[in-house]
């Protein structure tokens, strides 16, 4: 069996547990992360288990250095060493005009949508660089098409915030590539999660070419591909999964 332990942050809703599910469905041990839902975290670990799979929660915040590092002891104590890394938990930090956002909001959206997926990518490569002892692996960011766009008059902030996911995905990836770990990211559309209110949903669907929003399992498809090893010889990639906008 290819895969071992995948750890998902921000996994207990939306593409996050699409992911988790999926992974477990593909043989991974999967380590559901989560910073306050415990709920939602322990149905999808329950969801995997009666499939017949492989699974635990872990609470972190994943921008507190200390507590990445113990989600990764604890989860490699019981699934053994980490393979795969999906770094899926952000926050939209508030949408609106820019001007009228809240500081602490915006501070706070930094803290998880890029520090934290930070934290979280060095400690993974620390674990799976074959130059400090690992077996190798796989990184996946997952950015938005608001990178590219912009996000005018809704997310501009959280727009910025996935471009410097972007930039981190390629400058990381060059990094690490010799040492066994692959890093891509993902771009998604809007997508039906709880990040995405239903006018909105119903506002911006309609007008991608493919005429609606995304399902979460769309994007975890396209995250496991990176994962797997059918994506091998692809480095520093950001897939559009878009709809076609």
């Amino acid at each position: 069996m290819e895969p071992n332990l995948a750890i998902i942050t921000g996994a207990g809703k939306g593409i996050g547990a699409a992911t988790a599910r999926l992974a477990a469905e593909r043989g991974y041990a999967v380590a559901v992360n989560y910073q306050s839902d415990q709920k939602a975290a322990e149905s999808v670990v329950d969801d995997i288990k009666r499939a017949g799979g492989r699974a635990a929660a872990y609470r972190a915040d994943t921008s507190d250095e200390a507590a990445v590092r113990a989600m990764f002891d604890a989860a490699e104590r019981e699934f053994g060493p980490v393979a795969g890394l999906v770094n899926n938990a952000a926050i939209n930090g508030g949408t609106g005009k820019f001007a009228d956002l809240d500081a602490v909001a915006i501070k706070r959206m930094f803290e998880i949508n890029v520090i934290g997926l930070m934290f979280c990518s060095r400690e993974a490569v620390r674990r799976m660089a074959t130059d400090r002892g690992g077996r190798g692996g796989v990184i996946v960011n997952v950015s938005s098409v608001g990178a590219l766009l912009g996000s005018a008059n809704e997310r501009v902030h959280y727009a910025a915030s996935k471009g410097a996911v972007n930039s981190f995905t390629i400058g990381l990836a060059k990094e690490v590539i010799g040492s066994g770990v692959r890093v891509n990211a993902v771009s998604p559309g809007v997508t039906r999660t709880q990040m995405n209110s239903q006018e909105r949903i119903d506002r911006i669907g309609p007008t991608n070419p493919i005429g609606r929003a995304a399902e979460p399992g769309e994007i975890a498809h396209a995250i496991l591909f990176l994962l797997s090893s059918e994506s091998s010889y692809v480095v520093g990639a950001n897939i559009m999964v878009t709809g076609g906008r």
